[in-house]
């Protein structure tokens, strides 16, 4: 199935399962339904599995998310006293679509657990509480963590989240993207997918002992190196960052919020909360750049530091100077910044482990998997590479080369049932789908445009600086709308709104309508700003517990 065809089916409001290989496109189409929603003004709550991946979405987990923590299962007791969480029930009953992201990692039990609590703060009999749910992801990649048998050591074994009853009753419709866009290689590609399928022939074999290191002293300089445990990474880290005899520039990571969820978010933030870097240090960016200078897993080289603001300068690997500024990571929830950690968006990268880069793609790699433990683990590493040219391995054992037989199988029923779902899709005329998206649309409450296209229009105001917000704010968008539109950030709006006002060619009054959907927050800020007009942003954000982003005190003060 195409991209498209799997987003034509998501904007009907089915329960989808959307998977694919490495590099298929999964994350690139999620984000275009986000996009579509967010257009039509619904905001879905957006999850994953685990802290990286969340934290990679700007979302949060979905153990946070549905009130259920650690928990491997709930009593009474439990599901009331999570129905009592004002907030969370705020939430959960807010919420029209639900996405899960890594769906590999969550087990059944964590899913039926999911399932009771939507249904129990809904009051409805559906599956989740008759949510859309989206599930995203690849079985085939990392297993949720299972338990050992207390008197023995035989493995009761991971339960995939599509062994739950509730995967069954929800009924998703299969979405498994075909088209690659990582791997540029026929020979590592073909690789990669009779790894999935259980049949590696010699051929496949001998490729890739062509790309065997004999001895260390082969690694080449410069480039990441995969193992399986984090005591080989932080060596490897450590070691070569003590050879290097420059000065040393360290960033300590700054926090605001809720304790336990700074917590989570250093956790699983990839870059460190002390982060020490030298001139000549291997480093790897960690989130995606907001200008477009990089992507997480970006690699590079330090070669100096800022002399006014003392930020790393890097040279990419493509050849490409970066100065790397201070980045947030944040957990978000109705408008609502819950908590925030900022630091530079880097990491060392002379290792990582494969569990933290589940979800990168690099040019090369080395990659040592002669301690890989569970399934999944040595096909998760090798897909990250771009091509066969990019790989060096330094060992594989035979659990490398294999992955879960039982996901095999049911691996196959996915695709049959994917090739199902294009067929009957594709027999459904145009003008019928269509009237499915609107109909969905105004089933959960969004908004439908009144004229075509409404982005192709906005973006042709992109480039003219304050009157091209000006022409949007006539048309009531909101903010968000307005800086995807125009290619900008939010705050920079903020500041275009700001000078509009200031010279008079808008008036508080054409711009009230911006409160709607947080009432509740900005009337806390203008309370706070009366108390303290003179004080600077800083102050304003620090009194009220940084739980509000500067974005929004500049968005009361100018309502005020």
């Amino acid at each position: 199935m195409t991209q498209d065809g799997a987003l034509k089916i998501l904007k009907t409001g089915a329960n989808v399962f959307l998977t694919g290989e490495p590099g298929s496109g999964k994350t690139h189409t999620v984000n275009a339904f986000v996009r579509y929603l967010r257009e039509h003004n619904i905001e879905p709550a957006i999850t994953a599995s685990t802290g990286i991946a969340a934290t990679h979405l700007g979302g949060m987990t979905i153990h946070s998310w549905s009130g259920i923590g650690v928990k491997s299962e709930l009593s009474d007791y439990d599901l009331d006293f999570i129905t009592q969480n004002e907030r969370l029930v705020r939430r959960i009953l807010k919420t029209k679509i639900l996405i899960i992201d890594e769906i590999s990692m969550l087990s059944a039990g964590t899913l039926a657990m999911v399932d009771q609590v939507c249904r129990a703060i809904r009051g409805e009999k559906g599956v989740f509480g008759d949510l859309q749910v989206v599930f995203a992801g690849d079985f085939f990649q990392l297993p949720p963590v299972f338990k050992r048998h207390r008197d023995s050591d035989d493995e009761i074994g991971p339960q995939f989240a599509y062994q739950s009853p509730v995967w069954a009753e929800a009924k998703p419709v299969v979405c498994y993207l075909h088209e690659q866009h990582r791997q540029e290689d026929k020979n590592f590609l073909d690789i990669l997918t009779a790894l999935r399928r259980g049949d590696l022939t010699n051929q496949h074999l001998a490729h890739l002992e062509k790309r065997m290191l004999t001895s260390e002293a082969e690694i080449p300089t410069g480039i990441t190196q995969l193992f399986s445990h984090n005591e080989n990474v932080d060596r490897l880290n450590d070691s070569e960052l003590a050879k290097l005899k420059t000065s040393a520039r360290v960033y300590q990571m700054t926090a605001k919020g809720a304790p336990h969820l700074i917590e989570s978010l250093k956790k699983n933030c990839l870059s460190p909360e002390t982060l020490t870097l030298k001139v000549g240090a291997k480093v790897m960016f960690t989130k995606n750049s907001l200008k477009g200078e990089y992507v997480n897993g970006t690699t590079g080289e330090v070669t100096g530091f800022d002399r006014v603001s003392g930020q790393p300068i890097i040279k990419t690997r493509s050849g490409k100077i970066i100065t790397a500024e201070e980045s947030e990571w944040m957990i978000e929830n109705d408008g609502k910044v819950l908590a925030r950690v900022s630091q530079i968006p880097l990491r060392l990268a002379w290792a990582i482990t494969v569990h933290k880069s589940q979800g990168l793609s690099l040019d090369s790699a080395v990659i040592d998997l002669s301690q890989a433990f569970e399934y999944g683990q040595g096909y998760v590493a090798l897909s990250r590479v771009r091509s066969l040219n990019g790989l060096h391995l330094l060992g594989l054992n035979e659990r490398a080369l294999l992955v879960n037989p039982a996901v095999r199988v049911r691996d196959l029923e996915f695709r049959r049932g994917s090739d199902e779902a294009s067929k009957h899709f594709r027999i459904i005329e145009p003008a019928e789908l269509a009237k499915m998206h609107h109909n969905f649309i105004k089933a959960v409450g969004g908004v439908i445009p009144t004229h075509d296209q409404p982005l192709a229009k906005l973006k042709q105001i992109k480039n003219k600086g304050n009157e091209g917000t000006l022409i949007l704010i006539k048309e009531k968008k909101s903010l968000a709308e307005i800086a995807e539109a125009r290619g900008l950030t939010v705050g920079t709006i903020i500041k275009h709104l700001e000078d509009l006002v200031k010279f008079k060619k808008l008036s508080v009054k054409d711009i009230t309508y911006l409160e709607t959907g947080q009432e509740d927050a900005l009337k806390e800020i203008k309370n706070m700003l009366k108390k303290n007009s003179s004080q600077p942003l800083k102050t304003i954000f620090e009194k009220l517990g940084g739980i509000y982003s500067y974005e929004q005190i500049r968005l009361a003060r100018l309502l005020s």
